[in-house]
């Protein structure tokens, strides 16, 4: 079973204002809020339980907002929380007008002790085949965790796939992840390499694959997506929507792809289509949505190979 695991959870409050604008020194007065459980890992399971594809939920939760994300996540799918001290972040996301503001908290700091608890867990797992790994890490943790986290992997024998935003992710490729979900930003901040068409595109996942990463799925938002399984190079379009919104898309585009590709990789095709058609869809509405236009959306997405 694909298991996912989320480091800093959060509580997503969707709101837009109804003047259409943020005025300084002023109150703004907003719509009615859309509160849902949230985190990197926490989508990418809800959108592998939507596609019928078995997963469970690992991560560090805190306080009442804590109690909340895993209630509402355990009405989806199992979780297996770790509980610190604290309370769980919540994210603001405000949308005004034409411009979308989007305000993380810190997150619940998790303690050394904490972090190992969370490494037990992960050993003692009966059915791990895969972790996915998603998001930022909580205050007092650093890279270590992500080693030592991989260390136990090794000794389970389970495959991983990383969507994290670290500077560590640069050393963590040479442990041979099955996958990871760098966007176009990461790519240049984290592995210094701009992708500006095909040739470069090809260029930038040959360079990571050498790196040690087995497969690569490079997302670009708008501007569509590329793929490697360190042969074939598949570039993936957009549909063309005009965005409610941007968090979790990239978590709904992951969850999608592994919810075709993990059991049939030689399936790249249809498993860029489904993580580009949902990732539109997320985009649409706040939290993950119902996934109501997929299928529309699906019909707008196109695949080549390019190589």
């Amino acid at each position: 079973m694909i298991h996912t695991l989320t480091t800093n959870p959060a509580i997503d409050m969707n709101v837009t204002t109804n003047e259409g604008a943020l005025v300084p020194d002023a109150v703004n007065r907003v719509g009615a809020a859309d509160y849902s459980p949230n985190g990197k890992g926490l989508n990418v399971s809800f959108t592998l339980e939507h596609y019928g594809s078995p997963s469970c939920i690992l991560g560090f939760f805190a306080g009442f907002t804590g109690d909340y994300i895993v209630e509402g996540a355990r009405k989806v799918c199992p979780v297996e929380p770790v509980y610190v001290e604290g309370t769980t972040r919540i994210t603001v996301l405000v949308r005004a007008g034409e411009v979308e503001y989007t305000m993380p908290g810190a997150g619940a700091p998790v303690p050394p002790e904490k972090q190992d608890e969370m490494l037990e867990l992960v050993r003692a797992l009966p059915d791990l085949t895969c972790l996915v790994v998603s998001g930022s890490l909580s205050p007092l943790m650093d890279g270590g965790f992500y080693d030592r986290l991989l260390d136990v992997l090794d000794e389970r024998g389970a495959e991983f796939v990383l969507d994290v935003s670290s500077a560590h992710l640069k050393n963590l490729v040479g442990r041979g992840p099955l996958l990871i979900k760098p966007n176009d930003d990461e790519l240049r901040d984290i592995f210094g390499l701009d992708v500006t068409d095909d040739a470069s595109a090809v260029a930038a996942l040959d360079e990571v694959v050498a790196a040690g990463a087995k497969n690569v799925l490079l997302t670009m938002g708008g501007k569509g997506a590329y793929f490697t399984d360190g042969e074939g190079v598949w570039r993936c379009g957009a549909a063309r929507i005009e965005p409610f919104q941007t968090a979790c898309a990239g978590d709904g585009t992951l969850g999608a792809f592994l919810s075709v590709w993990y059991d049939d990789r030689s399936n790249v095709e249809g498993a860029l289509v489904r993580a580009m058609a949902t990732g539109a869809n997320v985009a649409l509405c706040p939290g993950l949505g119902d996934f109501a236009r997929v299928d529309e959306l699906a019909s707008q997405v196109s695949v080549e190979r390019i190589r």
